[in-house]
């Protein structure tokens, strides 16, 4: 009877695949823990946990894709050794049979990183487990919305554009009115991404639309921008308020009302914790229409 492999997903943080090998009491399974996110310049910890039964451990091999990157073998001397692959530079003063630790992270490092254990004779044993690592920045500037003129009425074809702050990577767009995400194709105008030094990216997206008096519930409408990369990680937006007095009135005269709200939260990994400043503008649009 062949081998029986089960692929489990890890936790929330921390993405990581788990095989189990049934082959009596020899090598039973192996485990990978890696950091989901890291930052350039940072420090990333692999580590590779496993049970080898009544097994002795022949090697334990670590590749990112499908190159090989390190290896440590108790019977050799040395025992670890690393090999040259693009954005991956191990401390071998800090790695050992079980952990593996890089330094410094750059955006070549992005990739799926995979451990291999084998054992030896007489079973020759073997079994595997990876999980992805993504290099990322989060922007330090909130979206911003252009376009704004300083009169409007309704009729009029609303021309605004989105761009979030430099990322990596690229920040995802939408645009929202009252609430409700604006996914017409027709309303949105795709731009390509602005690339900046450093690897970073910024996104823009603009939206179209004729002003009606239906976009005004309750005498106001409400037009957002919100610009995320990762749920868990970043989320910030840009909203702009139009309140509108009487319906049959035409002309409109715009006066800014601003006020900064700033949120922070911590993602927390095994070996450390990424924290992100994000920011929510709002801008009030009070607006006096008159004959």
């Amino acid at each position: 009877m062949g081998p029986m492999f089960l692929q489990l997903v890890c936790c929330q943080f921390l993405t990581g695949l788990v095989w189990t090998l049934s082959s009596g009491g020899g090598l039973k399974w192996v485990r990978v823990n890696v950091p989901q996110y890291r930052v350039p310049g940072e420090t990333a910890l692999l580590q590779c946990d496993f049970d080898l039964g009544n097994d002795t451990l022949y090697a334990v091999k670590w590749y990112k894709e499908h190159e090989e990157f390190y290896r440590f073998v108790p019977k050799a001397r040395p025992q670890a050794n690393s090999y040259e692959v693009d954005g991956v530079h191990v401390d071998l003063s800090k790695s050992d049979r079980k952990r593996v630790v890089l330094h410094p992270v750059s955006w070549r490092t992005s990739g799926v990183f995979r451990c291999e254990v084998s054992a030896e004779a007489p079973s020759f044993a073997s079994a595997q487990s990876e999980a992805r690592m993504e290099i990322i920045s989060l922007p330090e500037e909130d979206p911003i919305i252009t376009g704004v003129e300083i009169q409007y009425q309704i009729g009029d074809i609303i021309n605004l554009n989105c761009t979030s702050g430099k990322s990596h990577p690229a920040s995802i767009l939408h645009w929202y009115i009252n609430e409700q995400q604006i996914q017409r194709p027709d309303a949105l105008v795709v731009y390509p991404p602005t690339h900046h030094p450093m690897g970073l990216i910024s996104s823009t997206l603009g939206l179209t639309f004729k002003l009606t008096e239906q976009h005004f519930r309750g005498g106001s409408m409400r037009v957002k921008c919100v610009a995320s990369i990762a749920p868990i990680l970043y989320r910030s937006d840009r909203e702009s308020v139009v309140q509108s007095k009487s319906v049959p009135l035409r002309e409109a005269l715009l006066l800014g009302e601003w006020s900064i709200r700033l949120a922070r939260f911590d993602v927390k990994s095994s070996s450390g914790h990424l924290s992100a400043s994000l920011g929510s503008v709002l801008v009030t649009w009070a607006i006096m229409l008159v004959t």
